[in-house]
Protein backbone atom coordinates (compact mmCIF):
# COMPACT_ATOMS: atom_id res chain seq x y z
CA UNK A 1 0.00 0.00 0.00
CA UNK A 2 2.73 2.47 0.89
CA UNK A 3 4.36 1.85 -2.50
CA UNK A 4 1.24 3.13 -4.23
CA UNK A 5 0.98 6.09 -1.89
CA UNK A 6 4.63 6.97 -2.54
CA UNK A 7 4.01 6.61 -6.28
CA UNK A 8 1.02 8.98 -6.14
CA UNK A 9 3.04 11.47 -4.10
CA UNK A 10 6.00 11.27 -6.49
CA UNK A 11 4.35 13.48 -9.06
CA UNK A 12 4.85 10.88 -11.79
CA UNK A 13 1.91 10.41 -14.15
CA UNK A 14 -0.77 8.06 -12.88
CA UNK A 15 -0.94 5.09 -15.24
CA UNK A 16 -3.98 2.87 -15.53
CA UNK A 17 -3.63 -0.86 -15.04
CA UNK A 18 -3.87 -1.32 -18.81
CA UNK A 19 -1.16 1.23 -19.45
CA UNK A 20 1.13 -0.35 -16.86
CA UNK A 21 0.44 -3.83 -18.26
CA UNK A 22 1.29 -2.56 -21.72
CA UNK A 23 4.51 -0.99 -20.44
CA UNK A 24 5.56 -4.20 -18.70
CA UNK A 25 4.74 -6.33 -21.74
CA UNK A 26 6.86 -4.20 -24.04
CA UNK A 27 9.76 -3.81 -21.62
CA UNK A 28 9.81 -7.31 -20.14
CA UNK A 29 8.99 -9.58 -23.09
CA UNK A 30 10.92 -10.05 -26.32
CA UNK A 31 9.68 -8.09 -29.32
CA UNK A 32 8.97 -6.96 -31.85
CA UNK A 33 5.62 -5.80 -30.51
CA UNK A 34 2.65 -4.82 -32.62
CA UNK A 35 -0.69 -3.32 -31.66
CA UNK A 36 -2.45 -6.50 -32.81
CA UNK A 37 -0.08 -8.75 -30.84
CA UNK A 38 -0.35 -6.68 -27.67
CA UNK A 39 -4.15 -6.60 -27.98
CA UNK A 40 -4.22 -10.39 -28.31
CA UNK A 41 -1.99 -10.90 -25.27
CA UNK A 42 -4.06 -8.55 -23.09
CA UNK A 43 -7.39 -9.77 -24.49
CA UNK A 44 -8.55 -6.29 -25.49
CA UNK A 45 -9.35 -4.60 -28.79
CA UNK A 46 -6.80 -2.80 -30.94
CA UNK A 47 -8.42 0.61 -30.22
CA UNK A 48 -7.83 0.04 -26.49
CA UNK A 49 -4.12 -0.48 -27.18
CA UNK A 50 -4.05 2.53 -29.51
CA UNK A 51 -5.55 4.78 -26.82
CA UNK A 52 -3.04 3.52 -24.24
CA UNK A 53 -0.20 4.02 -26.74
CA UNK A 54 -1.36 7.56 -27.42
CA UNK A 55 -1.07 8.37 -23.72
CA UNK A 56 2.20 6.48 -23.19
CA UNK A 57 3.61 8.02 -26.35
CA UNK A 58 2.74 11.55 -25.20
CA UNK A 59 4.57 10.79 -21.94
CA UNK A 60 7.57 9.55 -23.91
CA UNK A 61 7.36 6.05 -22.39
CA UNK A 62 6.74 4.15 -25.65
CA UNK A 63 6.99 5.06 -29.30
CA UNK A 64 5.70 3.77 -32.59
CA UNK A 65 8.25 2.75 -35.21
CA UNK A 66 7.40 2.04 -38.83
CA UNK A 67 8.75 -1.26 -40.16
CA UNK A 68 11.26 -0.36 -42.87
CA UNK A 69 10.75 -3.66 -44.72
CA UNK A 70 6.95 -3.37 -44.78
CA UNK A 71 5.78 0.20 -44.25
CA UNK A 72 2.28 -1.03 -43.36
CA UNK A 73 3.56 -2.49 -40.08
CA UNK A 74 4.09 -0.39 -36.99
CA UNK A 75 6.06 -1.66 -34.02
CA UNK A 76 5.82 -0.49 -30.43
CA UNK A 77 9.28 0.37 -29.10
CA UNK A 78 10.88 1.19 -25.77
CA UNK A 79 12.29 4.60 -24.91
CA UNK A 80 14.91 5.72 -22.43
CA UNK A 81 12.24 7.79 -20.65
CA UNK A 82 10.04 4.72 -20.26
CA UNK A 83 12.99 2.66 -19.04
CA UNK A 84 13.78 5.31 -16.42
CA UNK A 85 10.14 5.39 -15.30
CA UNK A 86 10.08 1.61 -14.77
CA UNK A 87 13.45 1.67 -12.99
CA UNK A 88 12.17 4.34 -10.57
CA UNK A 89 9.00 2.33 -10.03
CA UNK A 90 11.09 -0.81 -9.34
CA UNK A 91 13.26 1.09 -6.83
CA UNK A 92 10.10 2.29 -5.06
CA UNK A 93 8.87 -1.31 -4.84
CA UNK A 94 12.22 -2.52 -3.49
CA UNK A 95 12.45 0.29 -0.93
CA UNK A 96 8.93 -0.39 0.27
CA UNK A 97 9.63 -4.12 0.48
CA UNK A 98 12.82 -3.65 2.48
CA UNK A 99 11.13 -1.08 4.77
CA UNK A 100 8.26 -3.48 5.40
CA UNK A 101 10.70 -6.30 6.16
CA UNK A 102 12.63 -4.16 8.64
CA UNK A 103 9.45 -3.08 10.41
CA UNK A 104 8.28 -6.66 11.02
CA UNK A 105 9.16 -8.18 14.38
CA UNK A 106 12.39 -10.19 14.46
CA UNK A 107 10.45 -13.43 14.99
CA UNK A 108 8.52 -12.92 11.70
CA UNK A 109 11.74 -12.12 9.82
CA UNK A 110 13.20 -15.43 10.92
CA UNK A 111 15.84 -13.80 13.12
CA UNK A 112 14.72 -15.58 16.27
CA UNK A 113 14.94 -19.34 16.25
CA UNK A 114 12.02 -21.21 17.69
CA UNK A 115 12.69 -24.34 19.71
Amino acid sequence: MSTLINYVRSGQPDLTNRQMALMLLVYETPGPHTVRGLANILGVSKPVITRALNTLGSLGYLRRVRDETDRRNVFVAKTSTGQEFLERFQRNLEQDHSSAARSRPAKERGLILQH
